[in-house]
């Protein structure tokens, strides 16, 4: 039994055109739960960030805390011992101070705090910028999620797989319920 050229041609390629129908129709679901896999760590990357805030914001302002504390005790023994100082002397140690003072320049404590709040605010900054990144890079997935499956030709394919969508919202940008406050109070 010989077979037409024809006949086997047409059947090859019917065959072929059905495999590819599958395999794509296949390619777009996989893509679609890929993008959809994406919104769900862009979503966990903003948690992530988040924590980081509610962790780092509450642990920085108690150490400024502490140090101002112990600034402000330090420039007070300084200058009650400068107060004694001041009564114990004599009017020959006087002249000799007097001319001491002339060559060197009285050294007060070193005091830092003004750049733990440089520090602090610079650390704030950043944690906040990289906040509206995730959150901006979220928005961004959910938009290429949406578009990916809302697209009416892979609408249809991932209708005939039974893909189920998955109503991924955007974010709004405003204030974050858990954003701390009054974190020197």
């Amino acid at each position: 039994m010989k077979f037409n050229k024809t006949v086997v041609i047409a059947i090859v390629s019917a065959v072929a055109a059905i495999l590819a129908v599958i395999v794509g129709v296949n390619s777009v679901a996989g893509n679609a739960i890929a993008y959809g896999e994406k919104v769900t760590e862009a979503k966990s990357n903003i948690k992530v960030a988040e924590k980081r805030r509610a962790d780092l914001y509450p642990t920085l302002a108690d150490a400024i805390k502490a140090y101002d504390k112990h600034e402000a005790e330090t420039l007070l023994n300084v200058v009650n011992a400068r107060k004694a100082q001041d009564g114990s002397l004599t009017d020959t140690n006087v002249n000799e101070i007097n001319g001491i003072i002339d060559l060197v320049v009285e050294k007060y404590p070193d005091l830092k705090s003004q750049d733990n709040y440089k520090e602090f605010m610079k650390e704030s900054s950043m944690t906040e910028n990289n906040i509206r990144d995730v959150r901006t890079a979220y928005n961004t997935t959910v938009s290429r999620y949406n578009t990916y499956t809302l697209h009416p030709i892979r609408k249809f394919f991932l209708s005939l797989t039974g893909y189920e969508r998955v109503e991924f919202e955007k974010l709004s940008y405003d204030v974050s319920e858990d954003a701390p406050t009054n974190l020197f109070d």
